[in-house]
């Protein structure tokens, strides 16, 4: 990963997202398998999420310091950066939680991915004249039908109301995180370690006393089995995958990023498949292969709009 989101090719932040966004969909499996091992709830996964990632993000800049210089930045703008990043992120992730718990998984996965591309897309055209063009919104359109297809084929999901208003203001947290450090990125402030550690801090203070009113400490007879899959998430789908999505972001256009992220409930819905032994349904394979051609296109068209600007698209 470059040290600073500026430089990086387009292609290379192309190949981030779509990693981040597969690796994202595994933290649901892993998070099945906590809930069968311990009695952990949701916000204390979280908080523990990104706790556990944000030592191994302090890890990793240490050990990059060492190596080279760090890039400067202004307090006041670094501060600012971080600090609504992070509260970006405690939104998202805290109102999503509460949306599945009052409205149901089903329903708070398409409302909350859903509403994300939507408001990015008109958020990039007023505040960053991005334009999505043509065959841009077909391509988020069919991505958003694939959503409904995967999530909502099985049938029997409840909508209510409260539930719905949680999942726009998760949809809201995600839609500001992603504009703004797609803002950021193209003003030139960049150290993306830099963003994410602070970003991690921000939303562990703020799901800590969540996570303590719901309980902190889990009960589990099989504290080595927790310990492992609590690593995995701090790891894979938290400091590896936010790393790469911030860096991604700041170098492709907002709309295109919030489709990609759809690989999420792809990867999930195909591990659920493989490993969780869940029945593979038409819609499951109808709403994949939707969503899969919406995000090719769009990664397609991409790569064309950075050769037309003459920006490097080095995948490697």
């Amino acid at each position: 990963m470059s040290n600073t989101a500026i430089g990086l090719p387009v292609g290379r932040g192309l190949l981030y997202l779509i990693v981040a966004g597969v690796a994202w969909g595994t933290a649901g499996a892993a998070a099945s398998l906590v809930y069968r091992a311990s009695d952990m709830g949701p916000v204390a996964l979280s908080f523990w999420r990104c706790a556990a990632g944000l030592v191994l993000l302090l890890a990793v800049r240490l050990l990059r310091t060492r190596a080279a210089a760090p890039v400067r930045e202004p307090l006041g703008r670094r501060a600012l950066r971080t600090g609504v990043t992070g509260l970006g992120l405690a939104v998202f992730q805290t109102a999503y939680f509460a949306a599945v718990s009052a409205t149901g998984l089903a329903v708070a996965t398409v409302v909350t991915l859903g509403a994300g591309p939507v408001l990015i897309a008109l958020g990039a055209r007023l505040t960053l004249a991005e334009r999505l063009g043509r065959g841009g919104a077909g391509a988020v359109v069919g991505a958003l039908a694939g959503l409904a297809v995967l999530v909502l084929g099985g049938g029997g999901t409840t909508v209510r109301p409260g539930g719905v208003l949680l999942a726009l203001l998760s949809a809201a947290g995600y839609s500001a995180m992603t504009l703004l450090t797609r803002r950021w990125g193209r003003d030139g402030a960049g150290d993306v370690t830099r963003t994410t550690t602070g970003a991690f801090t921000v939303t562990s203070l703020c799901l800590l006393p969540f996570a303590l009113a719901e309980g902190l400490l889990p009960h589990t007879q099989e504290p080595g089995r927790l310990l492992l899959l609590l690593l995995y998430v701090a790891a894979v789908p938290t400091a590896l995958a936010y790393g790469l999505y911030f860096a991604g972001a700041a170098v492709v256009r907002s709309a295109t990023v919030s489709v990609i992220m759809l690989l999420e409930p792809v990867s999930a819905a195909v591990l659920a498949v493989v490993l969780l032994g869940e029945q593979l349904t038409a819609a499951t394979l109808a709403g994949t292969l939707l969503m899969l051609g919406s995000v090719g296109a769009l990664a397609l068209g991409e790569v064309r709009g950075a050769r037309t600007r003459e920006e490097p698209v080095t995948v490697v």
